[in-house]
């Protein structure tokens, strides 16, 4: 008896020595930040890339998102960066998606939709939101520097296999209640490091019934829960999802396929090393007040009492006292966006917040699609033409507010609603203040002018 992530483990488990395992590693996805000294790594000893065919690449991180920027990038070091990817691609012969390419955009957007993440797969990258990706049922994690050289060199990983962990989400999930909400209020009752050591798979009625992008929401975060993996398994949506998909399996090979991955399921619960669970039949729109994601609260909830020195910090930081409610902050910004609530679905869900309404004048609200092939859909649907008509701005690809990339930088001092996956302190630029939320959440801010759900 054994668990999904045990039984991909175990099929791509090479040798094991010293408490750790060789993996092989399917699929391995590089952008401009992580990857520099590790192709300096294989020049400096001489060596060739051991399977460029399963190594893509995509310019994400430092790509300017003001459309007439992305010719002219002003930020030396982003320059830098996004330079040397595309030499290094070059020169050893990986495919990438550059800034000019249709299928441009964060790293955990493209892989998805492009059919190269799948079920059954190892997948890394330099990028610990590498977890997305397990929402297709892979072992997926992102890994270090001196990582991405081995898996360079070698195609494979030295890993030390986690515990299992269960999450069993079940009930009804309410009107206006979204994957945000779920992982958001999992991390506020179980704290931020309720997932260290463990792989985590999310399971349950309410995991089945979230589409393929919403349960990529969830997988997103498990980083924030202290997890390295997250991961969901199979089904008839995830296949559905990935079929004619650019790089997915076509034809006869599909079928075959599909066979194959028939097994991919956790035998038993009794599989899992701890269960935690969380019946979200009566769960309200979820929003961070202080400065990790676990200082979380639900929409009418006042902020509690300073139990600590890490909540006296956070009030401090962000400006805020115990007692007070959402509507109360000043908020400035709003960011829709990230690879966590970046895709069509997320601009789907806020457009329709906004359709045939103003932003308030006290807001900036910006858009930033995750991938291209997003931004295309949009335009496609009328989604874009919303969001101008509403006074957003509209951006194209790139992780942008989510880390403080380019000109993509909160105002000090200052409180912006966000659809991204951190509200550390400086995360969207110097001192600026951060409460997660949905995209719903975010439109509805924006309308309001203030973090409101009404």
């Amino acid at each position: 008896m054994k668990t999904l992530f045990d039984k991909i483990w175990e099929k791509h488990r090479i040798v094991h020595q010293d408490s750790k395992d060789l993996l092989y590693i399917d699929l391995h996805l590089i952008h401009e930040v992580t990857s520099p000294q590790a192709f300096d790594g294989l020049r400096i000893n001489n060596r060739k890339l051991r399977r460029p065919d399963l190594t893509f690449a995509t310019m994400d991180h430092n790509t300017p998102t003001i459309p007439n920027h992305r010719q002219n990038i002003k930020d030396p070091l982003s320059a830098e960066q996004l330079n040397s990817l595309a030499e290094n691609c070059r020169d050893f012969d990986i495919k990438l998606f550059d800034m000019e390419s249709d299928f441009n955009g964060i790293v955990h957007m493209i892989g998805p939709e492009l059919g190269l993440s799948l079920p059954g797969k190892t997948i890394v990258c330099g990028d610990s939101h590498t977890a997305t990706h397990g929402a297709l049922g892979a072992i997926a994690f992102g890994i270090g520097t001196s990582e991405v050289e081995s898996v360079f060199a070698t195609q494979c990983i030295w890993q030390t296999k986690p515990k299992n962990m269960g999450v069993k989400v079940i009930g009804k999930k309410p009107e206006n209640v979204f994957a945000k909400d779920i992982i958001l209020k999992l991390i506020a009752e179980n704290g931020i490091a309720f997932g260290n050591g463990y792989a985590v798979e999310y399971y349950g009625e309410a995991i089945e019934d979230l589409n393929m992008e919403e349960r990529m929401t969830i997988c997103n975060m498990s980083i924030e829960a202290g997890a390295k993996f997250g991961i969901i398994k199979p089904d008839i949506k995830t296949t559905d999802y990935i079929a004619d998909k650019p790089y997915s399996p076509k034809g006869k090979d599909f079928d075959f396929y599909k066979d194959e991955i028939k097994d991919l399921y956790t035998d038993d619960e009794s599989d899992f090393d701890k269960i935690i669970s969380l019946d979200i039949s009566e769960l309200k729109p979820q929003v961070s007040y202080g400065t990790n994601p676990a200082m979380t609260l639900a929409i009418d909830e006042l902020f509690p009492a300073i139990e600590s020195s890490e909540d006296e910090r956070a009030y401090q930081y962000m400006d805020l006292k115990p007692g007070m409610k959402f509507s109360d902050i000043p908020v400035k910004y709003v960011f829709i966006g990230s690879c966590t609530n970046g895709r069509i679905n997320d601009l789907r869900i806020a457009a329709k917040i906004m359709e045939n309404q103003k932003v308030a004048d006290n807001i900036n609200c910006i858009v930033v699609p995750g991938s291209m092939q997003v931004l295309k859909q949009a335009e496609k649907e009328g989604l874009v033409k919303i969001f101008e008509e509403a006074s957003c701005e509209m951006r194209f690809p790139g992780c942008s507010y989510c880390l403080a990339m380019n000109e993509d930088r909160i105002e000090a001092g200052t409180h912006c609603a966000s659809t991204s996956n951190r509200n550390f302190e400086g995360r969207q630029g110097e001192n600026s203040r951060t409460h997660l939320m949905s995209p719903y959440m975010a439109a509805k801010t924006a309308i309001n002018g203030r973090i409101s759900d009404e």
